[in-house]
């Protein structure tokens, strides 16, 4: 009975579709009215630039009051999104599939020479369908960012609807550590990185900052691990899923499909990097050999 249920869940109904076209005309509206400082994109092929409003935070904030204010008024259940969890993916993977398509048709009869809206069309339909036109906006982001992402990075929270977990004091307390560390550590290594292209003079740590070949930072984060900022990415990840228990894997998909993901990643930033830097980047390495974690990897 229960994989019927499942199987039947499956099907969207008119209540998911209606949820998520509310989201998503919250999005866009939002998106375009609300303040922001706009920047520029990537730099093009044609060497024009697409801009774009960042007010992601503004409109998390004004949609977590407008939701709010349906659950005071009782416009709408505040369990609306865990109820209807498995008929939003169908009916998100469905829409996703169809905007791809959109994309795909519209790619392939567009006309314009600008960079911004000039198809990718190389003849091979699995390659055009995942990015078709410019930043790569096709079938990988809009199915990664519609349902790849929300539905899997969010099982931790699916699992403990469903299943009752007590932590000990001990426990939560480690696993606020892991989050306050993942975060110094991502925040910290990501800004001394900014901090230093601004400035190449600007102190790291109350020191003045060590540079090898004028071009790379050693100190700091960076002189602990070559992609310190992938290890406080995990330890966040990993924060997430540590309330779930140790009775399952499968709330730890996150930081497992994580691990995966930036390994591959570091893996490719070393070769690009080493191309690019040469003697510089193999100077690099000797002085911080460690390439996430210090006196693992």
């Amino acid at each position: 009975m229960e994989a019927e249920a499942i199987l039947a869940a499956l099907i969207p109904s008119w209540s998911s579709v209606i949820l998520l076209t509310f989201y998503l005309g919250y999005l866009a509206v939002a998106g375009f009215i609300l303040p922001g400082r706009v920047v520029p994109g990537a730099i093009l092929p044609d060497g024009t630039r697409l801009h774009y409003r960042c007010n992601g935070l503004v409109s998390l904030l004004m949609l977590l009051a407008l939701l709010g204010t349906g659950f005071y008024m009782k416009w709408m259940s505040p369990t609306v999104i865990a109820d209807k969890g498995v008929e939003l993916l169908s009916t998100t993977f469905m829409f996703s599939l169809f905007v791809s398509l959109v994309l795909y048709a519209a790619g392939l009869k567009s006309c314009s020479q600008s960079s911004s809206l000039k198809a990718h069309a190389t003849g091979n339909f699995i390659h055009d369908w995942w990015d078709i036109i410019a930043e790569r906006l096709g079938f990988m982001l809009v199915f990664g960012d519609l349902v790849f992402i929300p539905f899997t990075f969010s099982i931790q929270g699916w699992w403990l609807l469903k299943n009752k977990v007590e932590l000990t004091k001990v426990a939560a307390i480690a696993n606020f550590l892991t989050f306050i560390i993942g975060y110094l550590v991502f925040r910290g290594a990501n800004k001394q990185k900014h901090v230093f292209k601004k400035n190449p003079k600007a102190q790291i740590w109350g020191k003045p900052p060590k540079v090898i070949g004028g071009k790379l930072l050693a100190s700091g984060y960076w002189g602990i691990a070559r992609h310190c900022n992938y290890l406080g990415d995990l330890l966040l990840a990993l924060s997430f899923s540590l309330p779930c228990g140790a009775s399952s894997v499968i709330p730890y998909f996150y930081p497992i499909y994580l691990l995966i993901l930036l390994i591959w990643r570091e893996r490719r930033d070393e070769a690009r990097c080493s191309q690019k830097y040469k003697e510089v980047w193999a100077e690099y390495c000797k002085m911080v050999p460690w390439r996430i974690l210090p006196f693992v990897y």
